[in-house]
């Protein structure tokens, strides 16, 4: 397998250096990955795309995940809504496309005004799924054009809330451009199933590894107060069997990568210290 981050370079990723790469080498990641919002994507000029390749290129550092940022939802029932989204993007699309990563992520969504991340018992309704299916259709037609691999951001909370709706949703679309991220943190939904956790990660990897070429290595950590509160942890220092998890994640997918995420950068030394000690306690090759 392979590790890389999400972090660690500047918002504005027309700015990176090859010190930035060589502060992630040194790490011995060898991947890197950043977001950009959606509505500044007409800002970004060929040329600068193609420095930035050259940058990753020179640093032999591969450029894992182009993640494209915006708030609209994808199964809108307006279809102004949906169009904007889209065009968002397609443009994206194209920028992964000239600036060769690996994969582009986007998000579904919510019909939660407060976020797309914030439940909505609208998103679970049969005209929900039907409009998402529609966009995700028109999103793996351009991503095919443009020969990009486009992975979609799941949570238990959204309308793509389980591995089993993952994997109808994938199915359905048909496309081998079109995958979801192996996020397995995202869908944990109780207790018993974080405390028996090498079950549920079975399950989530037998549903979600066919349908997935990248992934995102975090743990859980089970939060104060009298309601659920399943937080995410550094690699390694929650409850989850990491190592089980890997060894999941090799089998299918030898080199594939797995990326660290939602950390401080101070903090990302210690998550890749902890998660390549884990690897080699599991003798997993890490490429």
């Amino acid at each position: 397998m392979r590790l890389g981050v999400v972090g660690m370079v500047p918002s504005n990723f027309r700015e990176i250096t090859p010190q930035h790469l060589k502060a992630i080498s040194a790490l011995e990641l060898t991947g890197a990955a950043f977001h950009y919002p959606g509505d500044k994507m007409s800002d970004l000029k060929t040329e600068e795309l193609h420095a930035v390749r050259q940058t990753f290129k020179d640093a032999q550092m591969d450029l894992v995940q182009f993640g494209i940022g915006y708030g609209e939802c994808l199964f809108d029932p307006e279809g102004s809504v949906r169009e904007s989204v889209l065009n968002k993007i397609y443009r994206g699309i194209e920028v992964a496309r000239e600036l060769d990563s690996i994969a582009c992520l986007i998000r579904t969504g919510s019909l939660n005004p407060q976020g797309p991340y914030a439940p909505s018992k609208f998103n679970q309704t049969i005209a929900a799924k039907s409009r998402l299916i529609e966009t995700l259709g028109l999103i793996a037609r351009k991503a095919e054009q443009e020969d990009v691999n486009v992975v979609i951001e799941t949570h238990l909370l959204t309308i793509m809330g389980s591995p089993e709706t993952n994997k109808e949703i994938i199915n359905e679309i048909g496309s081998k451009n079109i995958s979801v991220v192996m996020d397995y943190v995202n869908h944990f939904q109780n207790l018993e199933q974080v405390y028996n956790n090498k079950d549920r990660l079975n399950q989530i990897f037998s549903s979600m590894n066919p349908i997935t070429i990248l992934g995102h290595c975090k743990d859980i950590n089970i939060g104060a107060g009298l309601v659920l509160h399943i937080d995410e942890a550094i690699p390694g220092e929650g409850e989850l069997d990491i190592g089980f998890a890997l060894k999941l994640w090799h089998e299918a997918h030898p080199d594939g990568y797995m990326l660290l995420e939602h950390l401080p950068n101070e903090h990302y030394p210690r998550a890749a210290k902890n998660t390549i000690r884990i690897i080699r306690d599991q003798s997993i090759p890490l490429c």
